[in-house]
């Protein structure tokens, strides 16, 4: 048994890892201000984990949350393109300044690994496809700028003190806990709980964008095979996560007016300014560092997803 923190466990993706964590009888500590993560999502886990209540940039509570951790798996971001195009200044205030004071606490206790979760959107908008480790990054978004950001402190963290650091490049995920509403939601909790409450869902562009959408399941997988890889593995470097399959918006809702027996229609809006036209993996350096396959591809992923949110919403 180890002892881990998660950073943002109270958060989408964080919670889905920390009850994964939980499954595989590990300690957990979870650090989150709930800014955006939820406190019901870890409400059925009350005793089985230690929290941390604190913004990520307390440096105190961050001291308190790393000791006798193993590892860090570091999830906490303000985690919305638009949002940080809105309010540049937030978005690198909490993403990078908060990701420096989880490293700073981590090595000063003397955290033997981090593993931070990167984001696709680091490739930006190029047209080759699918996206690989070995491209060039070109943000186009303050988000997307601020997790390139971290992913070279992650570099000089491992480069300038021997700390072991990866950064997992997640391409859209999705699934449980995602929340639906507001400003900001994702896109398929957003078409699923529009579609269940018999509103139009609402698409920003044409509808032919891609993604490569990539089942939370397989992103815990992906975190856990990090936590456990070779040290030489660990250098700072980025993996792609994803399935290697993409699909448009207007494809997904297709998919969900069949799977819902719904015949709604999109309102189509505007594009947003900072968002990618078309998005497509190759996970191939992750499988070959790491182990990492996905276990769930989207079609299972949304079927299972939507499940969810018929129980939940």
């Amino acid at each position: 048994m180890a002892r881990y923190l998660v950073t943002g466990g109270a958060g989408f993706i964080g919670c889905n890892l920390v009850r994964f964590l939980l499954s595989k009888g590990q300690d957990v500590v979870v650090v989150d201000n709930y800014a955006t993560g939820k406190r019901e999502n870890l409400a059925e886990l009350a005793g089985r984990y230690e929290m941390v209540e604190s913004d990520i940039r307390d440096r105190p509570a961050m001291d308190k949350a790393v000791a006798g951790v193993s590892a860090v798996f570091h999830e906490a971001a303000i985690g919305s393109v638009p949002r940080s195009v809105a309010n540049p200044v937030e978005s690198h205030e909490v993403n990078v300044s908060g990701t420096v004071t989880v490293l700073e606490a981590a090595r000063t206790a003397g955290v033997k690994r981090v593993i931070f979760a990167a984001s696709s959107s680091a490739y930006g908008d190029q047209p080759d496809s699918p996206k690989h480790e070995k491209m060039l990054p070109c943000p186009i978004s303050p988000y997307a700028a601020g997790k390139l950001a971290c992913e070279a402190y992650m570099q000089a963290y491992a480069g300038a003190y021997g700390m072991e650091t990866l950064c997992l490049r997640y391409f859209n995920v999705f699934g449980p806990y995602q929340d639906p509403r507001g400003a900001y939601a994702a896109v398929i909790p957003a078409f699923v709980a529009a579609m269940l409450g018999s509103d139009r869902p609402v698409v920003f562009g044409d509808g032919e964008q891609t993604r490569d959408f990539c089942y939370i399941d397989n992103v815990c997988q992906a975190n856990w095979l990090a936590a456990n890889a070779p040290a030489d593995v660990c250098r700072g470097q980025a993996i792609n996560i994803a399935c290697n399959y993409s699909t448009s918006l207007n494809e997904i809702l297709e998919l969900l007016r069949d799977l819902l027996d719904s015949d709604l229609l999109a309102k189509y809006e505007p594009e947003r300014p900072g968002d990618v036209k078309h998005s497509l993996a190759d996970y191939s350096l992750a499988r070959e560092t790491i182990g990492y396959e996905p276990q769930v591809y989207f079609e299972e992923g949304l079927r299972q997803a939507i499940d969810w949110y018929k129980r939940n919403l």
